[in-house]
C-alpha cells in the first residue's frame, strides 16, 4: 500500500474475486455530481474519487471518471448539470446530491435514458436510483448516548446542524431528537447551522452564546467540534463536552487536551464513501446486481483509539477509509 496525504490507499488488486463482475466498462464514462465543496470533508471526498478513478482508468476500466460541483448546494443547478451529463454520454452519474427530493424528476430522466445513478452521502429518493446511506439516524443518537452517559442524564445541550436541506443533516438531527426522548433530564437550549465548517460553526456559536445558559454538551455533525471548541474559549465560558468529528485538527486538539482530563468521543460519515460509490457504479455497469439499498458505516474515534488514528491523519484531512472494488463487493454481500 501507499500514502497520500495521509490517506491509505490500495491498489486495484490484479485477480477479481469471484463475486466481482468482469463486464466489459473500459470505454464507458462515469461522472461524479456533487453539490457542494466548502468544506474539508467534501475536498477529501473529491480527492478520493480522482485517486480512485485514476487508478481505473490507468488500468483500463474505465473511460473517464470526471467530477462536477455545482455552487452552494443549489439543487436546480445541479438537476440541469445531471440533465447536460445524459446528453454528454455518460453511462453513470454518482450523485452527492443537495436535496433528497429536487432531483428526482432530472434523475428518473436519467434512468429512463439507460444511465446508471448511484447516490451517496447526500441520498436522493427517486426509486430508480441506488442508495449508499451511513445511518446517520444512528450517529445522531449515539452522540446523545454518550453524552448522557457521562452528564448522568442531565444537561444542557447545544446542537451545531450541517447544511440545511440536506438529508444527511436532517437525519443525524432526527436522530439526536428522537434518542434525547429516553433522556428527560437532558435538552437542547439552543441550535445552529455550521454547515460542516470550522469557521462558519465558530461563528455561529460565538453569536448564539451569550443568549445561552451554561452549555454541558455540544452534539455536532463533523467538520465544526473545533470551531466551537473556539467559540467557547474566545468567550470566556468553561468549554463543554463537544462531540467530535474526525477531522485532523479536531483530533489533535483533542490530544492536547489530554485523554484522561478532557473525554469524548468522535464520529461522522466516511469520506472514502466516494470511492465505494464510484466502484458500485462501475460493478453495475460490469453486470453485478447490486442492491438499490447500501449502507456504509460511520467512523468512530474513542480515546482508546485516538493515538493511532491521528498519526494516520494529515492536516486539513478527516479519518478515513479508500475502498476497492472487492471490498465494496464484500461490504454488500455482508462479508465485511
Amino acid at each position: 500500500m501507499t500514502r497520500l496525504a495521509g490517506i491509505t490507499l490500495f491498489a486495484l488488486s490484479v485477480v477479481a474475486s469471484a463475486n466481482v463482475a468482469t463486464g466489459d466498462t473500459s470505454k464507458a464514462k462515469i461522472a461524479l455530481s456533487n453539490s457542494y465543496a466548502g468544506n474539508t470533508f467534501r475536498q477529501q471526498q473529491l480527492k478520493i474519487w480522482a485517486q480512485v478513478a485514476g487508478q481505473a482508468k490507468k488500468a483500463g476500466l474505465i473511460a473517464d471518471a470526471p467530477a462536477f460541483t455545482t455552487a452552494e448546494n443549489q439543487a436546480t443547478e445541479q438537476a440541469q448539470q445531471i440533465q447536460n451529463l445524459v446528453l454528454q454520454g455518460y453511462k453513470a452519474i454518482v450523485i452527492n446530491a443537495a436535496s433528497p427530493t429536487a432531483l428526482n424528476g432530472a434523475i428518473k430522466q436519467a434512468c429512463a435514458a439507460g444511465v446508471v445513478v448511484v447516490s451517496f452521502d447526500g441520498i436522493v429518493t427517486e426509486p430508480c436510483a441506488y442508495r449508499i446511506e451511513a445511518d446517520f439516524h444512528k450517529m445522531g443518537a449515539e452522540e446523545v448516548d454518550f453524552l448522557a452517559k457521562k452528564l448522568g442524564g442531565k444537561g444542557n445541550l447545544l446542537e451545531v446542524r450541517g447544511l440545511a436541506g440536506v438529508s444527511v443533516d436532517d437525519e443525524i438531527h432526527q436522530g439526536i431528537v428522537d434518542e434525547l426522548k429516553q433522556y428527560p433530564g437532558m435538552k437542547i437550549v439552543g441550535s445552529v447551522y455550521g454547515q460542516w465548517t470550522q469557521t462558519v460553526a465558530q461563528k455561529e456559536v460565538a453569536g448564539i452564546l451569550p443568549s445561552l445558559p451554561p452549555i454541558d454538551g455540544v452534539v455536532t455533525q463533523g467538520g465544526d467540534g473545533y470551531g466551537v471548541a473556539q467559540a467557547f474559549r474566545a468567550a470566556g465560558r468553561k468549554i463543554p463536552t463537544i462531540i467530535l468529528g474526525n477531522r485532523q485538527e479536531e483530533l489533535a486538539w483533542w490530544q492536547q487536551q489530554g485523554i484522561d482530563s478532557y473525554q469524548t468521543m468522535s464520529i461522522a460519515a466516511d469520506p472514502g464513501s466516494s470511492s465505494f460509490a464510484f466502484w458500485a457504479a462501475q460493478q453495475i455497469l460490469a453486470g453485478n446486481k447490486l442492491p438499490h439499498e447500501m449502507s456504509l458505516p460511520t467512523l468512530t474515534v474513542t480515546s482508546d483509539s485516538l493515538a493511532k488514528v491521528l498519526p494516520k491523519t494529515a492536516p486539513g484531512t478527516v479519518a478515513s477509509n479508500v475502498f476497492t472494488r472487492e471490498q465494496v463487493i464484500d461490504m454488500v454481500q455482508g462479508k465485511k
